[in-house]
């Protein structure tokens, strides 16, 4: 493949290791293919109220780039990226899965900061699992990067963030982890821990150069969880999670969906053949809307439309 290549990364210093990181492996496999950066600002990125961002906040700039001819290449977190992608666009690799769990950074591990510690996060996810594990804590909204975030438990105005384990490994900061938190209680966002690439669907050269960077079990669990997701009519206001976990040919889906308010939280699971991976989280939507997971998103989404 003789082209150049262009790939779009947001600015951030882990948005950009994350990319280089997938431009590595397209230099490995393509060493005398010449490809670029291109840093791009997206609307989260600008934004500094955690409760009006858009569902497409990191990507929506992205892939105009992209739909644009701007770029070639897009390498997104894939816990930002809606299920609902543009018609001329398609997701064509996943790479190899980080660990996929939340990271708590704090003076102390969870389970012995004192009663009424202040306890940042960016999530509602992460608030409403927080204070179904530990009601006397206080979790307040923060934003910023995630150096910005350690930052604010340094300086002391927080006693403690919840940050994305692999962001943590990619960043090389993981000896600054206080806690791996546990799965039973915190789930994590969907895709959490994965790199995706998007690409316009007609570009088959770049889909030839891009396809083999997929690793199949990440790829079959990210399936899941976004099939769920879609499934569910989960948005950016609902407190949803899901973690597809694959061992051999079968596929573990776990689920939650709760209340805004964390009133009420819903956790089920569902299995089935790593193959037919769309339709494991098909499933599980199904349960669990009969748990009663319809009206906790039509709630939230009055919620967000009020």
């Amino acid at each position: 493949m003789s082209r150049k290549i262009i790939v779009g990364s947001r600015g951030s210093k882990l948005a950009l290791l994350q990319t280089e990181s997938v431009i590595a492996r397209i230099r490995e496999a393509n060493p005398h293919l010449e490809v670029s950066l291109r840093k791009i600002v997206t609307t989260g990125d600008r934004h500094t109220q955690l409760d009006r961002l858009e569902v497409a906040a990191f990507v929506k700039e992205l892939e105009q780039a992209l739909l644009d001819g701007r770029i070639d290449l897009a390498v997104h977190s894939l816990k930002d990226v809606p299920t609902e992608l543009p018609s001329r666009l398609c997701l064509l690799a996943v790479t190899e899965r980080l660990d996929p769990r939340d990271a708590l950074v704090a003076k102390a591990r969870l389970n012995e900061l004192a009663a009424g510690s202040t306890i940042g996060t960016g999530s509602l996810r992460r608030m409403v699992q927080l204070m179904g594990y530990r009601p006397d804590l206080r979790a307040r909204p923060i934003r910023g990067n995630v150096d910005t975030r350690l930052g604010k438990v340094s300086s002391g105005e927080f006693d403690g963030v919840i940050v994305a384990a692999a962001a943590m490994l990619r960043l090389g900061w993981q000896e600054r982890i206080t806690e791996y938190l546990p799965l039973e209680h915190f789930l994590p966002a969907v895709g959490q821990g994965a790199l995706v690439v998007e690409a316009r669907v007609d570009d088959k050269d770049i889909a030839t150069l891009v396809s083999p960077l997929t690793n199949l079990p990440a790829w079959q669990g990210i399936t899941a969880e976004r099939a769920f997701l879609h499934a569910i009519g989960g948005g950016c206001r609902t407190p949803v999670a899901a973690l597809g976990t694959v061992n051999g040919n079968t596929l573990r889906l776990e689920g939650m969906v709760a209340s805004i308010s964390g009133r009420r939280v819903l956790r089920a699971a569902e299995e089935g053949s790593a193959t037919s991976a769309g339709e494991v989280g098909m499933r599980l939507a199904e349960k669990m809307r009969g748990m009663g997971a319809a009206e906790i998103i039509a709630e939230a989404r009055r919620h967000e439309n009020g």
